[in-house]
This record gives structure tokens, sequence and C-alpha cells, in this order.
């Protein structure tokens, strides 16, 4: 699958500097920073086909990171989670919604968001995403271990938990042989109060819009801390003027 010549573009991490962000984020969507979570919802779905709004508690997990930690959803409480699934063997869709996800990571990574956004990506092979390979596989698509995680089922789990994970977010990893598996693709959102808030499905969304709902989840004024700074595109624009 090829993307298109625009998003390939957004793909490469070392053209996005500040001004272009700046000017990206200011053309894309001129008022979003004045509206609320409820318009900027209504806004993506006039203008970005591929998203869907959500409104529902996100389906928990207590998984493992290559490390052997613990990690559950309810750790990331605090947090705004982008939350994927895939498996390392996966040979064509996989590393491709994983770059995608890297091209989002650095537009958010040049704002303040950096410190309230959490990715984190699931392997759906658990048995051959060995500790060493689920290492790699950030390095080798542009992830960034800052605020990225990559997450398996814990010794005790059956092997299939994480594809029934996938399964209550809705969308299934079948197993198809010689290791491999059919699935569809598609990035969940997850607010700081564990609230599962909206889908982006497939690959030709505009990283710019996913980049802006998080904005908007980052700064809800309904849940946010009143005595918090601004922490998100709104707040980095204002320090560079």
């Amino acid at each position: 699958m090829t993307e298109p010549r625009s998003e390939t573009i957004l793909q490469s991490r070392t053209r996005i500097g500040p001004a272009f962000l700046l000017a990206l984020a200011l053309a894309a969507a001129p008022a979003a920073f004045a509206h609320s979570l409820k318009d900027l919802e209504s806004m993506l779905g006039d203008r970005e086909q591929f998203f869907q709004p959500m409104d529902a508690a996100a389906p928990g997990f207590t998984l493992r990171d290559a490390d052997g930690r613990t990690v559950r959803l309810s750790d990331l409480r605090g947090e705004v989670v982008v939350l994927n699934f895939i498996y390392a063997a996966c040979p064509d869709i996989c590393p491709l919604h994983a770059e995608k996800i890297a091209a989002v990571q650095a537009m958010v990574n040049r704002t303040p968001m950096k410190e309230q956004v959490r990715f984190v990506s699931v392997t759906t092979d658990p048995t051959r995403d060995t500790p060493a390979i689920m290492r790699a596989y950030g390095p080798t698509h542009g992830l960034d271990a800052v605020n990225w995680t990559f997450l398996t089922t814990t010794p005790d789990q059956p092997e299939d938990a994480t594809r029934r994970l996938a399964e209550a977010y809705g969308h299934s990893f079948t197993k198809a042989g010689e290791g491999y598996q059919t699935h569809g693709i598609v990035t969940h959102v997850i607010d700081r109060e564990g609230r599962w808030r909206g889908n982006f499905h497939g690959l030709r969304f505009r990283p710019v819009n996913l980049v802006l709902f998080i904005n908007a989840l980052v700064n809800d004024h309904h849940h946010r801390d009143e005595t918090a700074s601004d922490g998100g595109l709104l707040g980095w624009l204002r320090e560079l003027f």
C-alpha cells in the first residue's frame, strides 16, 4: 500500500520543525483552538472520513513491556493514550501503521503535549514477539521510547489474550497460518480519565487531524486540572510568540 505523497512528507520526521508544525496546524484548522471537544469532533466528522467519535469506558488491560514491567491501562490515567495493535512478523500493513503512528508521535513530541501523551502498541503475537524483537521494533520504525510502549501478555495470560483485547476494541486479528494474521487497522484514542473517545480507521487519515484531536483531549476543560498550564498546541504557540 502506498500512502499519498502529502502523508509521505508528514512521515519524514527530520523535516517537521516547529515552524512547519505551526503553519500546518493553523492552515489545517485555524479556529480549532477556540472550539470545544464536541466542536472539534463535529469538525473532524466533516473533514476526516476515517474518524469515528466514541464515548465509552475503554476496555482495561494488564500487560507487560519488553523489560517485564507490568503496565495497566489504569496506570496511564492522566495521559491521553494512543493505542494500536500490531505484530512484528506482519509483512505489510503493520509496519505502515507503526510508521504512521511515528509520524503523529513526532508532531506531538515537538510540543508540550509530549509529557501528557502515551503511545501504546500491543502485540497480537505474544509467542513470537520476544523481548528482543519488541525492543528492536520501535527504533526500526521511528518510534521514540520516551513516550511509546510496546506491550505483550503476562506469563499467566493465555496466548490469545491480546487478540481478545483487540476484539474488545472492535476489531479482530485472526491467525491465518505460517505466522500471519488477517486484520484491519484502527488507531484508538483514550482520554485522561480512561474514556475511549475516538478511532481513526485505516492508514489514510491525516496525521494532523489526529494531532488536533489529541490536543483537544489534553486540553479538555471538562476534565483538566484548572490550575495547570496549557499543555497543548495553544500553549506551545503562545510560548513561540
